[in-house]
Formats: structure tokens, C-alpha cells, sequence
């Protein structure tokens, strides 16, 4: 017989969800035919499918999963839904680590570690993943850490997630599940909302399932405010305005794209509201606020009204960032989410993260201008 105790990380959930979940390496016709065959019960009543599982029930198997080791079950230990080891969940303090919670200090240059990721070449020496997750944990720059999330600032050339393109072990979800394991968490840290991979700047990880749930309807319900800094081509007719255009998803060779303008069935609403920061010659800075978040979104709006982003090299205007580099030495897409707003039980959350260094670096070089309107 195996037994769990459902945490918080399964509660809400279907039954046949949480064996899935708790049990990845069995197949689904297992777990199927032990529900069919009423060998799983829910607090000593026989479980549905489709049953909702609340945090303390105790779920038991009458049946052998070939995943689980018949010597942890025969200790006859009730081990947390989460963990198949026997051991006890640990229990945790709210940590603030480094955070920087606001005081509304998001419009001024701080200090700041790079915005680059690490060399890839200098990941590649090692072939270790597992030493290379150590090296990404060791790495972040956590701002908050709480009971329920953390925020972490992601670098420029570092990937989100796992995906095409990426090796085992060099994303950012795979050091925080590295991190995780050490701080002794029962849940793998999981991002709420991406980036995209050249750009900087904060994400949300929750560290619980239901964090995780409700993160991610707020997010979908445009509950948390997501603020990002651009440095764009040309100067703006307005010191701030709306992009109100769908955009419409192509695949190539080359990398997806999005389309702008497009009313087909696959058009997604896109909205993006911008106040220019500071005026330069040649060039604006810009304070961006999301309405909505799709694939490359600030990038193809703004390129769409002929204000491509510096170092955008999907959208961008190509010689400029030759040039960009050259003069700047901008090696980089100049994109860095900066200040993310929510409310979390009951309290208002506000979170800021200056420009990386090199981004500010770029910034220092341009010469201020005033545009009389």
C-alpha cells in the first residue's frame, strides 16, 4: 500500500490529477485501472476520478507503483503528496534575502550586477548538467524571497526555460529548481510568465502549487502590473500614447515571428501603453507598461510604428545596431523589465530593478535633448 498526505501543493486538485502529478513515471492506464478497480481511497472512502482533494486528506493505494520503493512504503511512513523519500516536509522562514522592495525608486539608474547571462562558451567546459544548474544557483540575484514566491532577476542570453535551442541544465527554471533543492523546498520553484530570452530583468517563480495557480490566473486577469525600460530608434511624436494592434503568431526556419495588424482567427489582442522617459538625440528612452502580454509584444509594436528597439535583431533596424555597437558597445537587446505591481494577501507588492550595468553604460554616452511640443 502507498500512502500520501495531501499538502498544499495538491489540494484543489482532481484526484486523477494528483497521480499524475505525484506519480510521472507510472502510465496512465495505471492509474486508470486502480481507480476502476476502487483500489484508491480518499480518507477511507473509495476515490473518484474526478474528486476534489483538500490539504490533510490522506490518499491511499492499494497497489505497487514500480516508481516507488517498496522498502520506503513498508517503513509505513505518511509522506507529504510531494515527496516519495519518506522524509518529513521541511518547514521554512520568510527570507528577504537581498530584496529590494519599492519605494518607488524605478525612474533612477542604481547600482546593479550585469545584465548578461554567462558566457555560454564558458558553460560548456563542463558537461556536468548537474554542475552547471550548481553554477546558474549559485548565480541568481534573487530580489524578494518569501514563504509563497520569489522574484528573481534574469539576465540578458539566458533562457527562461527549457526548450529548442537550449542545453540541459541552462535556464533559468532549471537553476531555480537547483536552488530549490538546496534551500530544501518540497516543490520544484516554478516561473508564473516568461521572457523572452535577450531580455532582462524580473519573473516571478512561486515555490507552492497554489501559489503557482494563482499567480498564474492573476496574470491571465491582468492582476499583476508588468513595467519594462526600451531604448528605441527616432523620437516620439508623443510623450506617451497606446499600440493598440493584434498580433498574429508565423513559425520559420529562422524563429516565430509576430505579425502586426492582422484580424485572422489566430489575431490575439495587444495592447502596450509607453511614456518617454527621457529624450536623446536619435534615440528615446522609454518606460513601457503591458496590458497584455504576448510573444514579443513590445518589440513588434514598436517596430510596427517605425521605432524598433536598440539590439533588436528580429525586429530591429539592422544597420543601427551595427552602429549600436560599435559607438555604444551595445551587444545587447535594450529591453529590461523593471518593476513589477500586485496584490498578495491583501497587501499591495511593488518591486523594482535598475538598469544592468551595461545598459546603463549605453544610457551615459547619449546626449539629452528637450522636444518642445
Amino acid at each position: 500500500m502507498i500512502t500520501r498526505l495531501i499538502d498544499r501543493n495538491f489540494a484543489n486538485m482532481r484526484l486523477d490529477r494528483f497521480l499524475r502529478k505525484a506519480f510521472p513515471e507510472e502510465s496512465l492506464s495505471v492509474f486508470f485501472a486502480v481507480i476502476r478497480k476502487k483500489k484508491v481511497r480518499v480518507n477511507g472512502v473509495i476515490g473518484k476520478a474526478n474528486q476534489m482533494l483538500s490539504e490533510g486528506d490522506v490518499v491511499c493505494i492499494y497497489e505497487n507503483f514500480k516508481s516507488v520503493d517498496s522498502s520506503d512504503e513498508r517503513r509505513g511512513s505518511t509522506d507529504s503528496a510531494g515527496s516519495s523519500t519518506g522524509s518529513p516536509t521541511e518547514t521554512r522562514d520568510e527570507r528577504q534575502g537581498s530584496g529590494r522592495e519599492a519605494q518607488d525608486s524605478g525612474d533612477k539608474w542604481g547600482a546593479s550586477k550585469t545584465g548578461f547571462a554567462k558566457s555560454k562558451s564558458t558553460w560548456g567546459k563542463d558537461s556536468s548538467v548537474g554542475k552547471q544548474a550548481r553554477w546558474g544557483a549559485r548565480e541568481l540575484d534573487i530580489v524578494i524571497q518569501t514563504e509563497d514566491y520569489v522574484i528573481v532577476n534574469k539576465p540578458s542570453g539566458l533562457a527562461s526555460q527549457p526548450g529548442s535551442g537550449t542545453r540541459p541544465g541552462e535556464s533559468l527554471v532549471e537553476y531555480l529548481w537547483e536552488w530549490g533543492k538546496s534551500e530544501g523546498l518540497d516543490f520544484k520553484p516554478t516561473i508564473a510568465h516568461r521572457l523572452d530570452q535577450e531580455t532582462s530583468g524580473m519573473l516571478i517563480a512561486a515555490l507552492h502549487g497554489d501559489t503557482l495557480r494563482d499567480f498564474t490566473r492573476m496574470i491571465r486577469e491582468h492582476e499583476v502590473e508588468k513595467f519594462y525600460f526600451a531604448l528605441v530608434k527616432g523620437n516620439l511624436k508623443k510623450e506617451k500614447g497606446t499600440i493598440d494592434e493584434s498580433l498574429t503568431r508565423t513559425d520559420a526556419a529562422k524563429g516565430s515571428k509576430m505579425k502586426v495588424g492582422e484580424t485572422g482567427k489566430d489575431a490575439q489582442k495587444a495592447i502596450t501603453h509607453y511614456r518617454v522617459k527621457q529624450h536623446y538625440e536619435g534615440y528615446d528612452l522609454v518606460k513601457i507598461k503591458l496590458e497584455t502580454g504576448r510573444m514579443h509584444q513590445i518589440r513588434a509594436h514598436f517596430a510596427s510604428i517605425g521605432h524598433p528597439l536598440l539590439g533588436d535583431t528580429r525586429y530591429g533596424d539592422f544597420a543601427l545596431n551595427r552602429e549600436a555597437k560599435k559607438t555604444l558597445g551595445l551587444h545587447r537587446l535594450f529591453l529590461h523589465s523593471c518593476r513589477l505591481e500586485f496584490t498578495w494577501k491583501g497587501e499591495k507588492k511593488v518591486f523594482d530593478s535598475p538598469l544592468p550595468k551595461e545598459l546603463q553604460d549605453v544610457i551615459k554616452q547619449l546626449k539629452p535633448i528637450k522636444i518642445e511640443r
